[in-house]
């Protein structure tokens, strides 16, 4: 039997808290920042976007900064920003309230809120959030490497994304019955209960945690500057980065889009939730099976599968408002195609995640694997950035908040069309699938060309 030390089980235990703090906020951030603090669609899509963003850029300079100071450190740092964090996410608009400027229950009411600079006062408050998850994400990781041997990493890690996918399922699950309960004051609450899981997880770090391989100085934010100019200058990867980012932009809208528009169009009882589950389901049980299906193929062929897929999913969730109002299954068709949209990405994710990983380290100069992976991540970074601020004017555009609407019938006048935003996301998935299709055709040749002239000398 596999046995791993104390650090390797305390690291994977607050690992689960900390998803599922993070997912029982992020799902609903965009809410959060229009129905409390009176943000536009457009500046909530902005201001979600850069935070997602930066949360996958900091992570790699954070990992350099944990190993100078110790991982014990890093992670007790990253726990107590991630507390401040969430416990201010909380507390702000209950001192806004206590001054006269937002009032909220079920609804929220503002005296001045959403006209008023003090709303940008949310984002330092982000910050420590981004900041937090940046040092988690390195430093759990990097405890799993530490903790484990070449014989019993692939289980360690095994568990350790075991971990990540109980607290994400978690998080979602918690929200929709908090919401609903409690109306626009649940959205507030939410946040005392994800500071609540990292405070735990902080006391558990405190008392628990003693890693004792602490090996290694890490690399210099130069090195790592260095290594990053490095890896933008070979093309081949700069431009596959660019087109994977084209599925997660499609991808993010089940928190930058999802969660708003379904709210909009079902009404309150809508579970966006319960909706964004249905990713890990699926993920968790068809991942093996379209691995070992596809090992036969090459990885960009099982990638360019899940490209095709991914328009066909942004179709499927613009059906809602057109196949009629009669529940299909017990569901809104709203819903029910959301949730059949939702699982289509996850099939498309399956095909393109472990392969991606895999074509992109053959791509990478030998000896220099680590580095570039390093980096494999940056289409998150740059799919986030644009996810969001793209979702903001297309929500605005063709399916704006109902409260600046005086009458139903008004507000059903502005939102005929809000099927058009995921037709949007179709002609994204499109021009993602057709760039990915000529990026192979061009590489095969460039490389069959170099093969014929190696061959020839």
């Amino acid at each position: 039997m596999t046995k791993f030390s104390k650090a390797f089980w305390v690291a994977n235990s607050v690992e689960l808290l900390e998803r599922l703090a993070y997912y029982a906020v992020f799902i609903v951030l965009t809410l959060y920042l229009s129905n409390v603090w009176g943000f536009s669609d457009i500046e909530a899509g902005f201001i979600s976007g850069t935070f997602s963003a930066f949360l996958y850029l900091l992570p790699t300079f954070a990992g350099a900064y944990a190993d100078k100071i110790g991982f014990r450190s890093a992670i007790m740092i990253a726990f107590l920003l991630l507390t401040l964090g969430y416990g201010g996410l909380g507390l702000l608009p209950t001192l806004l309230q206590s001054a006269g400027l937002v009032s909220y229950g079920m609804t929220t009411t503002f005296s001045g809120l959403n006209t008023s600079s003090l709303r940008w006062s949310i984002v330092p408050v982000l910050a420590l959030i981004v900041i937090g998850g940046s040092f988690i994400k390195a430093v759990i990781s990097g405890t799993v490497a530490r903790e484990t041997t070449s014989e019993t990493r692939a289980r360690g890690y095994a568990l350790f994304y075991m971990m990540v996918n109980i607290g994400a399922f978690t998080g979602k699950t918690v929200v929709d019955p908090l919401r609903k309960s409690m109306g626009d004051l649940g959205l507030v609450y939410l946040n005392f209960f994800s500071a609540g899981m990292t405070l735990l997880a902080l006391v558990a770090v405190f008392f628990f945690y003693k890693s004792v391989k602490t090996e290694g100085r890490g690399k210099s934010f130069s090195e790592i500057g260095q290594g990053m100019l490095k890896v933008l200058g070979n093309v081949r990867l700069v431009v596959l980065i660019l087109i994977i980012s084209g599925f997660w932009m499609i991808q993010g809208q089940m928190y930058a889009t999802m969660p708003k528009y379904v709210i909009r169009m079902i009404g309150a009882d809508a579970s966006p939730g319960w909706y964004a589950n249905v990713n890990p389901l699926v993920v968790f049980v068809l991942v093996n099976f379209i691995t070992s299906f596809m090992k036969k193929r090459t990885a960009l062929t099982s990638m360019t599968i899940g490209m095709l897929i991914i328009p066909m999913s942004a179709l499927v969730m613009s059906g809602g408002t057109l196949i009629g109002s009669e529940h299909v299954l017990g569901l809104h068709p709203v819903a029910f195609m959301m949730i059949v949209g939702i699982a289509m990405q996850a099939v498309a994710e399956c095909f393109i995640s472990p392969r991606y990983l895999e074509y992109f380290s053959l791509q990478s100069p030998k000896g220099e694997e680590g580095l570039y992976l390093g980096f494999s991540h940056l289409h998150s970074f740059v799919s986030y950035l644009f996810a969001f601020g793209l979702s903001g004017i297309l929500l605005e555009k063709f399916c704006p908040d109902p409260r600046g609407f005086a009458s139903t019938e008004a507000y059903a006048l502005a939102t005929q069309h809000a099927h058009y935003i995921w037709f949007v996301f179709v002609g994204v998935g499109l021009v993602s699938a057709v760039a990915l299709l000529t990026y192979g055709y061009v590489t095969r040749k460039i490389d069959k060309k170099k093969r014929l002239e190696t061959a020839s000398l």
